[in-house]
């Protein structure tokens, strides 16, 4: 039987009709938009299967590189739609998806960020953008209030300069912290005497101008990857981002971060900026802050704190101080895409200054004018969505004890799971949570005592076998579709700082409840014994130990 298809008519009538007129109330999309609207949770579990279909067959359905000739109907390309593309997504709303660090979505940014989109403004400048430009100054400032406490006064007076900024909303953490790293560079090699300025000269000049054989930026070994691409863009070269030790809670340790710079001093490396992680990506732990800060003080560095992840926690008054020492930082990288709950494509850097942005000002004659408010003067991007509106609405419809609530919620549920699997006799807790996320892994009973009782190569042998059994583990439960705990590599202190293979978790979700918890670690645990010639090869090989 071969299936008719349908091209739908292009003409200039037809054109007009896909920009004014809605589909029918019995169209698929229309249909959809009621779904979506009704329960959007129960949409997502319909049309995205369980069953993991492989990669190289979803490309079958993605070969032409061939602009079509014909047109589709909106009804007939939306049912390819979701069959191509909304089937095989990734359910990352899904409670047991708790692999991510996206999260469910509250149902009333659906119809919010269709407005969203059928306004189509641009934050590049007023002419563009009119009321979304003091709503999104204004999100800066609610974001830079809760991190820096000013009061009432400072943001009447600064919030809505024309010459100033608190910050710049961006699509994610990886250009909030390049934008906060930008300024740092410049701020440090800033105009003095004839030099006009790394902004203006260059960099090969501004470094012969100071005297300096290179530059650096200090991390901890856990920062984000994101922090390389800064260092590249910038002009840095990667081997200037400079790993600093961390402790065996994955936090940086400050002695370190001290006895780094002053090397670097001494062969006249200019150490212009120092990141402190609050919440790293892969255990979810905070440097200490307040150190790192006093450190950055007395060797003038720039102090700005990577907060993607774990910003959010100040909306918390119980958790709040788990972050002390932000309010000291210069500046602040947060994306609300991850614990503030809004759709992907929304990060934020806050500066402590109102006019630390000055530095990175640029205009032109047709947008972004001397004393207009455009945000995209202070900005690496240029034309941005009105994303700030979403934000906007969800601290208002949500709120600060409302926010609250979700973060205490996700801390605690990492706080339960890290105690149930402490209790199982065939699990290991590999790192305790700070924030809500933790790492852990599956060794039974008798290779736990066979690694208490292993040294040197009989140690890391079976900690390479293990590894071998938790990516099986992690690729099964991702394939069969029932759930999802995504993987890294840490070289924790008890496996002799060999690089070890460990289930990652995130519990942000709300849904995600501790049953579905308790039938996570059962999965995991029927998966192993599906791999019996592994771990009899375990068992045989701890046998060995003595």
């Amino acid at each position: 039987m071969v299936t008719e298809t349908k091209t739908a008519d292009v003409s200039f009538d037809s054109l007009l009709k896909i920009f004014t007129v809605p589909e029918g109330p019995d169209s698929t999309l229309t249909q959809i938009e009621a779904s979506l609207s009704q329960n959007l949770n129960q949409f997502l579990r319909e049309h995205i299967v369980a069953e993991e279909k492989p990669l190289r067959e979803i490309e079958k359905d993605f070969s032409s590189a061939v602009i079509p000739e014909t047109a589709s109907f909106v009804s007939d390309h939306t049912e390819h739609l979701l069959n191509t593309v909304v089937s095989h997504s990734v359910h990352t709303s899904a409670p047991t998806f708790i692999g991510h660090m996206t999260s469910a979505l509250p149902y009333f940014l659906m119809p919010l960020s269709k407005i969203m989109i059928a306004l189509n403004q641009n934050l590049v400048k007023i002419e563009t953008s009119k009321a979304f430009t003091p709503l999104e100054r204004q999100v800066l400032g609610m974001l830079h209030r809760l991190i820096y406490r000013q009061d009432d006064a400072f943001y009447q007076r600064w919030m809505h300069s024309a010459n100033h900024s608190l910050g710049a909303f961006c699509s994610g953490g990886t250009i909030a912290n390049i934008t906060a790293l930008w300024v740092a560079r410049n701020n440090a090699l800033r105009a003095q005497g004839s030099f006009k300025g790394v902004e203006k000269e260059g960099l090969f000049k501004a470094m012969k101008h100071y005297g300096y054989e290179g530059l650096a930026i200090l991390v901890s070994e856990r920062g984000h990857y994101s922090l390389k691409k800064a260092a590249d863009v910038l002009g840095i070269g990667q081997e200037g981002l400079v790993p600093v030790k961390t402790d065996a809670n994955n936090r940086l340790c400050p002695k370190a971060l001290d006895e780094t710079i002053r090397s670097l001093k001494t062969r006249c490396i200019k150490p212009f900026a120092v990141v402190g992680v609050a919440g790293t990506t892969e255990t979810g732990n905070v440097d200490p802050l307040v150190e790192i800060a006093h450190i950055c003080q007395e060797h003038d560095c720039h102090f700005h704190v990577d907060a993607a992840w774990g910003g959010a926690t100040l909306m918390s008054n119980r958790y709040r101080h788990l972050l002390s020492g932000i309010e000291l930082a210069d500046s602040v990288t947060i994306d609300a895409h991850k614990q503030l709950y809004l759709p992907m494509g929304a990060g934020m850097v806050l500066f402590k200054e109102p006019d630390a942005m000055k530095c990175i000002e640029h205009h032109a004659q047709y947008i972004l004018r001397k004393g207009s408010k455009d945000l995209g003067s202070h900005t690496l991007e240029g034309s941005r969505s009105g994303m700030a509106m979403l934000l906007y609405a969800a601290m208002h419809i949500i709120s600060r004890p409302g926010y609250e609530l979700l973060i205490n919620q996700s801390i605690e549920k990492a706080q339960y799971f890290a105690s149930l699997i402490t209790q199982q006799p065939d699990f290991e807790l590999i790192s305790e949570p700070e924030l809500c996320l933790l790492t852990y892994r599956y060794v039974p009973k008798s290779i736990q005592a066979a690694l208490a009782r292993a040294q040197g190569e009989q140690k890391a042998h079976l900690n390479e076998m293990l590894n071998d059994l938790t990516q099986f583990i992690q690729k099964r439960q991702r394939e069969t579709g029932r759930s999802f705990v995504s993987r890294t590599r840490l070289n924790p202190a008890n496996y002799d700082h060999h690089h070890t293979i460990v289930f990652r978790v995130v519990l942000a979700n709300p849904l995600t409840s501790e049953e579905i918890l308790q039938a996570i670690l059962l999965e995991q645990r029927e998966i192993a014994k599906q791999v019996p010639t592994l771990l009899d090869r375990l068992e045989t090989f701890a046998a060995q130990v003595k």
